[in-house]
């Protein structure tokens, strides 16, 4: 499904991701962790389309998305959950949802979409006509992730969805996402929280210094020494 070849990314002369490769098949859910700095939400936010690649190739179901303008990359079935979710604060809940159906295919599917968000999140349905500033940060999350899933979208990126929340919050938030994968949806999750990451993640890739340093299935990850010493703190 996403098929991605020799990425790289600059910030002027400042390397951000070399040489980068990574698969994510369809309906999989595949994990990225690292440590501050490695480059995860550059990858993520390329992959959105929100910044050019300098080389290397996005292929998504046999197109290359790196050749195309960025609001194609949405019409090709990729949503975005940006890292502190950037909502319309003064918005309602319910405007701030429809935005994420603006393509006429979503359109067309808006009360369905609708629907379909608010059983994944039931404690949205009363909040529809509040301003999602006025929100807690778990239902602000819970609204971002929904404007994505308004999109119909083939491929969900998510960015750090656990950043800023409380324990409880926080497992009832990848609740959500293993739904949602269960659904048929693709993810690309981009973690710090390692352990809830390679817990939801069938396969993972660990990023450093913007370059693939460790992949392979999320178990087997969390089996080695170096990644439970450098992310856990475990001997």
């Amino acid at each position: 499904m996403l098929e991605v070849r020799g990425l790289r990314v600059s910030y002027g002369a400042a390397p951000a991701l070399s040489d980068l490769d990574l698969d994510v098949g369809a309906g999989e859910l595949v994990g990225v962790v690292g440590p501050n700095g490695a480059g995860k939400t550059t990858l993520i936010n390329t992959l959105a389309g929100l910044i050019a690649p300098a080389s290397g190739r996005i292929g998504l179901n046999g197109t290359d998305l790196a050749r195309l303008p960025s609001h194609a990359f949405c019409a090709a079935g990729v949503a975005i959950v940006p890292e502190s979710r950037r909502l319309f604060s003064a918005m309602t809940v319910r405007e701030n949802l429809e935005l994420g159906s603006y393509l006429p295919r979503a359109k067309a599917e808006r009360a369905r979409s609708l629907e379909s968000v608010i059983a994944l999140f039931p404690a949205l349905a009363s909040r529809l006509g509040t301003r999602a500033g006025s929100l807690s940060g778990g239902q602000q999350q819970m609204v971002a992730i929904g404007r994505a899933l308004m999109a119909r979208p083939s491929l969900l990126l998510l960015d750090e969805p656990s950043l800023g929340l409380a324990p409880a919050v926080v497992e009832t938030m990848f609740a959500a996402v293993r739904r949602i994968n269960a659904a048929g949806v693709a993810i690309l999750l981009v973690e710090q929280n390692i352990g809830m990451a390679m817990e939801l993640a069938s396969r993972a890739y660990v990023l450093e210094e913007g370059r693939v340093v460790l992949q392979g299935q999320a178990a087997e990850l969390m089996g080695r020494p170096e990644i439970r010493k450098a992310y856990l703190g475990l001997e």
